[in-house]
């Protein structure tokens, strides 16, 4: 299953602006690309960092042009091998991270297989 491709940017707080317009510059608005599933119900979504010690994450969530940020409990479902814990947040709206591809990265992994077939591991997953 693909990633979904939304993409919104992100203002940088006012504060911040303020902050920089002392020093004569403006900061710039962050691009956000939205970590669920295509076709995904719900806001589009995507972390912004971790809080290791609640075990948490700060989200940007966002439909249309504005963006809201939360702090989620991480997703604690285990992919079927038993390695890995999903990297979206509790109650996501879509399939486990494990399930979405970058389609972006895997055409560019395609063109690497391609060229570079010693570098990738049997099986089509990338060895880098």
């Amino acid at each position: 299953m693909n990633q979904c491709t939304a993409v919104t940017l992100l203002p940088p707080p006012e504060f911040l602006v303020r902050l920089a317009a002392l020093g004569g510059s403006r900061p710039e608005a962050g691009a956000l690309l939205c970590e669920l599933a295509e076709h995904h119900e719900g806001d589009h979504a995507t972390a912004l960092w971790e809080d290791d010690a609640h075990r948490t994450a700060v989200w940007a969530r966002w439909s249309g042009e504005r963006a809201t940020l939360s702090e989620l409990a991480w997703c604690g479902a285990i992919d079927p091998r038993g390695e890995d814990a999903c990297g979206l947040f509790a109650g996501h709206p879509s399939a486990h991270d494990w399930s979405v591809a970058d389609p972006t990265l895997a055409a560019v992994d395609a063109v690497l297989a391609g060229e570079h077939p010693d570098l990738f591991r049997e099986g089509g997953q990338g060895a880098l």
